[in-house]
């Protein structure tokens, strides 16, 4: 599986992508950031945004990609701007037809490091001994990256496992559902119901 993590945001906007599967080494295939200038006007960066995600999928072609699920934070013009650069990225893989998950930052921080209250630090330095890289991935953001298409790689087994599941007992509740209706249809009260001697409605 081949994942296009994105970590976003306006001013930096964190890129990886990583290649393997679950219970085997994994291979970074390019990391970097999608940088926009802080004093443009928000439109003009998301347009820069937009043009960056493109080129990187064009370039790696990934079969998903991943991305930070926006939680609330106390500096609501920080999550604007993470939640537009968020649906950019979400804008550009469905606009190729390319699935995407999204992950909270707990969840990829438990997934890489075993915590889901790691630091920066600790998410770098296990993302670089994962991957078997040489030094952390700069800036933290392009780590990020890295972390959530390693946390969906790790985990999608185990989600498919339970869509699996899911979708299995909706089946079995609505042949459940079937099969009492077909039963409601023979019985004997409804059969007298609805033969020729079926009661009728009173005339004046």
């Amino acid at each position: 599986m081949r994942v296009l993590g994105v970590d976003p945001g306006l001013t930096r906007c964190g890129v990886g992508v990583v290649e393997g599967t679950a219970g085997r080494p994994l291979t970074m295939l390019g990391v970097g950031v999608v940088r926009t200038p802080a004093d443009a006007e928000t439109p003009e960066r998301l347009v820069g945004i937009e043009a960056g995600i493109e080129a990187w999928l064009d370039e790696f072609r990934p079969e998903l990609v991943a991305v930070e699920r926006v939680f609330s934070q106390h500096n609501v013009r920080t999550v604007m701007g993470t939640a537009q650069a968020s649906a950019v990225a979400m804008l550009c893989a469905a606009r190729r037809g390319i699935p995407v998950a999204l992950h909270t930052p707990s969840e990829v921080k438990a997934a890489v490091t075993g915590s889901g209250r790691a630091d920066k630090a600790q998410v770098g330095a296990m993302v670089t001994r994962l991957l078997r890289l040489d030094a952390p991935p700069k800036p933290a953001d392009a780590a990020d990256a890295l972390a959530l298409a390693i946390c969906h790689i790790w985990r999608a087994p185990a989600q498919n496992r339970l869509q699996q599941a899911v979708a299995q007992n909706r089946l079995q509740q609505a042949a459940a559902r079937a099969a009492g209706r077909q039963q409601d249809q023979h019985a004997p009260g409804a059969q007298r119901a609805q033969g020729p001697y079926a009661p009728k409605g009173r005339t004046r």
